[in-house]
């Protein structure tokens, strides 16, 4: 009896634990690949790519020049006149509207939103190498910090990201970490909870994710989130 009440117990705890969870990311929206709607004080749109729907940007945030992160046409889908995008430099010839070139180390403020752009390259590949400037970056939404990696490995400086409530990170390898070595970013980052990405549209797929989650369980709270 006592065995079956203490397990009863540990349910309803972790079931809670889980809703806490959930209730953290559910204003974060996956749209597919490295793309993110995030609705607060303003709405966020992360690497905009192959977009199901047009919608209202705030704000878009653009990790790098590559056509999956920087797709002008995805972007129109939800560009206005007051939309400001965030990009690196070799990403501005290729957009049109208000534009704000950053390199890793910056910050700024939009819209009331603090952004820092903070680095994301390749360490034993070389799609994405650490002289081009590419980022990815930290920003706070509804009290909370959220760290949208972009195309990355495993990286030293990722020991420095502090305080971070989400962290959204590659996990498909290839072209960026694998869930092994996006595992050791998570245990590196410790944030609250860790989402992962970059799988199911041009490498990777929902097994990576699924391995990632595995690893992690008991040090770091994950949450799939599902395509919309």
């Amino acid at each position: 009896m006592k065995r079956v009440i203490f397990v009863i117990c540990f349910l309803l705890f972790t079931s809670q634990i889980y809703a806490k969870e959930v209730k953290m990311v559910e204003n974060i929206h996956w749209l597919g690949h490295d793309t993110f709607r995030i609705d607060g004080e303003k709405v966020i749109y992360t690497d905009p790519f192959k977009l199901k729907k047009s919608g209202r940007a705030d704000i878009i945030l653009v990790t790098h020049e590559h056509y999956d992160h920087c797709s002008p046409e995805d972007i129109a889908k939800i560009q206005n006149e007051d939309t400001v995008i965030v990009a690196t430099p070799d990403c501005a010839g290729k957009l049109r509207g208000t534009v704000k070139t950053v390199k890793p180390g910056d910050k700024l403020s939009v819209k009331g939103i603090e952004i820092e752009a903070v680095p994301s390259y390749n360490t034993n590949k070389r799609f994405h190498p650490r002289d081009k400037g590419w980022v990815g970056y930290i920003f706070t939404v509804n009290g909370k910090r959220i760290y949208l990696a972009g195309d990355t490995d495993y990286i030293p400086e990722m020991k420095n990201f502090k305080d971070i409530d989400i962290a959204l990170l590659p996990v498909s390898g290839t072209y960026v970490m694998t869930a092994e070595e996006a595992v050791k970013a998570a245990l590196a980052i410790r944030p609250k909870i860790a989402v992962p990405m970059h799988y199911g549209s041009i490498v990777g797929d929902k097994s990576d994710a699924e391995r990632f989650a595995g690893a992690l369980k008991g040090q770091v709270e994950v949450v799939i989130l599902k395509e919309e």
